[in-house]
């Protein structure tokens, strides 16, 4: 009886042990599949490639976001502050055209903040916008509002070789002051004090909720010497790191507060390019921040405007040609032909709008720096009764003309800045559109011919 009853817990342990073992093992596979779904493995984006130019750089494509698809190449429209100025969102989709549009980091945090972003559910809710969308870093900011503050000072210059415009004295009156951590900005608006570092950046876009960002990168003036932009780059690598790894932390925790059939709603991080205007530089940038695990690329920095397809080129040879690429804050009709031609898949830039504000309006008799532009606010077009573009089929020139917007202009009324707005962000859309579409025919030397004046 003794030794039956010794035996009894023994044989009770063994019956229960299969049960433990099936239980172990569920553990272990809930882990694996929860590692399986997310954080690391799961992307935002896809990107898939559909025809080639014959130099094996241009392509076209699609891009596969949360919010819908952009067709590659694409040009993509600003809306600095969640907004296009002097368009809806709805004009952007029905008028326009454009299939995505990218916001300002750096403003968009100044106002309205990103409390009030969390608050309404983020930038697509908040602005009533349902495609996709890009945010920037907020690394533009530190060249235009440090040492570019108040020299008109832009990306793309005719260069000459070892000019400087980052000294010393002007220090005192910039905006932004650039150090190995980050970037320590004052407010355009009331001229606070306010601190972006790459894991603050990556922070901030996160609340914003894009779906594609970009790491934090030091933007310095082509006019800067070799050795400031080699220590820019070199910055720009450091940072491009600490935004990966703060990005894959977010990851892991926004995965951990999700069910194992759902991902974390996260945006796809793409790695910004650096280097100027110098092969050596963007190379080597090109093939350090192509090592590291970004979803898609953008092209950053400075250029010299008489070489830009060139320097695009050397970059594009060099990263991974399975993602996406970005050209950021490029925008000239001319520039956009020479971007697709060499890699480039997206483009941003708030040239079209500007310009359109001012009284400017695209035209296709040739796109040169003589050619391609009109001034509305000339005089010869106070009785033109003709559309902006005859050739063009936007609805400002399907119904307004020449003499009537220039009257708007003259006469200082919203509406003037509204037409031609849309007129010159369609002429920059279905340009590229175009672009995509030679591609897929094969036909983009044609395409070039009709639209470049030799």
């Amino acid at each position: 009886m003794h030794a039956n009853n010794a035996n009894t817990p023994h044989l009770i342990l063994c019956a229960r042990e299969p049960i433990r073992v099936i239980r172990m093992h569920l553990r272990i596979c809930i882990t694996l599949a929860s590692l399986l779904t997310f954080p690391y493995s799961y992307t935002m984006i896809s990107f898939d490639i559909h025809a080639r130019l014959p130099n094996g750089r241009g392509r076209a494509g699609t891009i596969t976001t949360p919010h819908g698809k952009i067709e590659t190449p694409a040009f993509i429209p600003v809306a600095t502050k969640a907004t296009i100025k002097a368009l809806t969102p709805e004009m952007l989709r029905d008028y326009v055209g454009a299939h995505a549009t990218l916001a300002n980091t750096y403003h968009l945090y100044l106002q309205p903040g990103t409390e009030v972003l969390k608050k309404a559910g983020g930038l697509h809710q908040f602005m009533n916008w349902s495609g996709p969308t890009y945010t920037d870093s907020g690394g533009f900011q530190a060249f235009s509002l440090g040492a570019a503050y108040g020299k008109n000072v832009s990306k793309l210059a005719n260069v000459k070789e070892g000019v400087t415009i980052d000294t010393d004295e002007d220090a005192s009156v910039r905006l932004a002051h650039v150090d190995d951590d980050g970037v320590t900005f004052k407010s355009i608006i009331d001229g606070s004090t306010h601190r972006f570092t790459p894991e603050t950046s990556i922070d901030i876009q996160h609340a914003i909720g894009a779906d594609m960002i970009f790491a934090f990168d030091e933007c310095i003036s082509p006019q800067e010497s070799y050795e400031r932009q080699k220590a820019a780059v070199e910055r720009t690598h450091v940072w491009a790191k600490r935004c990966l790894e703060h990005h894959e932390k977010i990851k892991s925790q926004k995965s951990n507060l999700k069910s194992a059939n759902s991902h974390p709603e996260v945006p796809a991080l793409l790695g910004i390019v650096q280097g100027g205007r110098h092969e050596d530089l963007r190379k080597l940038s090109a093939k350090v921040i192509g090592g590291m695990d970004f979803e898609g690329f953008g092209i950053g920095g400075s250029f010299d405007k008489d070489d830009i397809g060139t320097a695009v080129g050397w970059v594009c040879d060099e990263l991974p040609e399975g993602k996406p690429r970005h050209l950021l804050g490029i925008g000239d009709p001319i520039d956009l032909i020479l971007g697709i031609e060499n890699g480039i898949d997206t483009f941003d830039c708030v040239a079209p709008t500007r310009i359109a504000r001012n009284g400017g309006a695209y035209i296709r008799t040739g796109l040169s720096a003589q050619a391609g532009r009109i001034n509305l606010l000339n005089a010869q077009f106070i009785q033109d009764f003709t559309p902006l573009d005859p050739e063009c089929e936007c609805y400002t020139c399907k119904n307004y003309t020449r003499a009537y917007i220039a009257h708007l202009f003259r006469a200082k009324e919203m509406l003037a800045a509204t037409l031609t707005s849309i007129h010159n962000l369609y002429f920059v859309v279905n340009l590229v559109k175009k672009a995509r579409q030679a591609i897929i025919d094969g036909d983009y030397e044609g395409f070039k011919k009709k639209y470049l004046v030799k």
